[in-house]
């Protein structure tokens, strides 16, 4: 399933991704550098309802946040790690499976550990303002 979209419609990309999504809540952003995958994620964490500041979980590798609802939602970011171990000893695999939302940069540093329900998004630039979003569920 394929949408393209322009930086201006990142709200209706985000509610695509939830609703084409349901029930799954572990997803996978695929993308080079800049294709603006902590954009969509932070637009898909305030269409859940999340209303505190949301940032870049770079450093910190796991951000975790808590919507209007009190649910619970993770930002993971894999960019720094090497492997699947550093990803475990790092508590990834426990948000993973928590059955919380839980949305992932860089997964490709440790694909091995994403259950098989995990929803792949690939997010390429087609433009300076324009993406195309690709979901595999």
């Amino acid at each position: 399933m394929d949408l393209k979209f322009s930086i201006s419609e990142i709200k209706k990309a985000a509610d695509w991704i939830i609703e084409i999504s349901s029930p799954n809540k572990c997803f996978a952003f695929h993308g080079e550098m800049g294709a603006g995958k902590t954009t969509l994620i932070t637009t898909i964490c305030q269409q859940l309802g999340v209303t505190q500041s949301i940032g870049s979980p770079t450093f910190s590798i796991i951000n975790e946040y808590v919507n209007s609802q009190g649910e619970i939602l993770y930002h993971i970011d894999l960019y720094r790690l090497k492997d699947e171990q550093e990803a475990i000893v790092a508590g990834v695999e426990e948000c993973i499976y928590s059955g919380h939302y839980c949305f992932v940069e860089w997964p490709e540093k440790a694909i091995g550990i994403f259950p098989e329900s995990t929803v792949h998004c690939y997010l390429n630039s087609t433009g300076m303002d324009s993406r195309n979003l690709q979901l595999k569920l």
